[in-house]
């Protein structure tokens, strides 16, 4: 399984993804789910990935065919689509036509053939978008009043996105948010697991302004991990 989320605000998009792979107990990998395209000062899109592994690396593989096609045009590489818009349902048909292929042979095995992904970026001239793919290739848009999507195992992280997530949120506290977002999900389900990767695209610079990825021995995200859970400890004993 995996966890991966992505937050649109007034000041830039912040994602998070972890990189942990598993077909059963005995069978862990690593594998990265955070894909960055971006043409400095024209567009940038950023891609994750949660569910089938085949699903997911096929789609990413035939979207970067297309943008490296010498024949590519605005309306099949999505380097050169006209808006964001264009974008996320290049993917979703893209998303939904190898979700069915995969799917005739996992059948066969009883094994699922299931991936979602979230898209985000900015076209010059355009304005921040984050979507989610659903495997059918239909998708939803964040929104001021949900400025965030998740996919994967999302439910141990999202109380805190909930509480203190929003549109006007700085990138700094939104950095921190995240994180907590993601180490509540480390802590709560062994399926999510480390290094992980984030990127940061500050609005309007239409490109990735920053990018890291986090390995397991990172001092500052462990300081991080046990500050939250002293300051959660310590809210505890304090309520009457």
């Amino acid at each position: 399984m995996t966890y991966c989320v992505g937050l649109l605000l007034n000041a830039g998009l912040v994602l998070l993804s972890d990189t942990r792979t598993n077909a059963g107990l005995d069978n862990i990998s690593t594998y990265r789910k955070m894909f960055t395209f971006e043409e400095p000062g024209e567009r940038v899109i950023v891609m994750m990935t949660a569910g089938n592994l085949s699903v997911t690396q096929t789609t990413i593989a035939r979207l970067t065919e297309d943008i490296n096609n010498a024949d590519a045009t605005h309306d099949t590489s999505i380097m050169k689509a006209e808006n964001m818009l264009d974008v996320a349902t290049m993917v979703g048909e893209m998303l939904s036509r190898v979700t069915a292929e995969t799917k005739m042979r996992m059948d066969r095995m009883n094994q699922s053939a299931s991936a979602s992904m979230i898209v985000a970026g900015q076209r010059k001239g355009g304005r921040m978008r984050l979507f989610l793919i659903y495997p059918e290739g239909n998708f939803i848009e964040a929104t001021d009043d949900t400025p965030y999507l998740q996919i994967g195992e999302h439910k141990y992280g999202k109380p805190i996105l909930d509480r203190v997530i929003s549109a006007d949120t700085p990138l700094e506290d939104a950095r921190k948010a995240v994180l907590l977002s993601m180490d509540s999900t480390l802590r709560s389900n062994l399926s999510v697991g480390m290094p992980l990767d984030m990127a940061v695209i500050e609005a309007d610079a239409l490109r990735i302004t920053e990018q890291r990825r986090i390995e397991a021995n990172d001092e500052q995200f462990a300081a991080m991990s046990a500050a939250w859970s002293q300051a959660l400890r310590d809210a505890f004993t304090q309520i009457k």
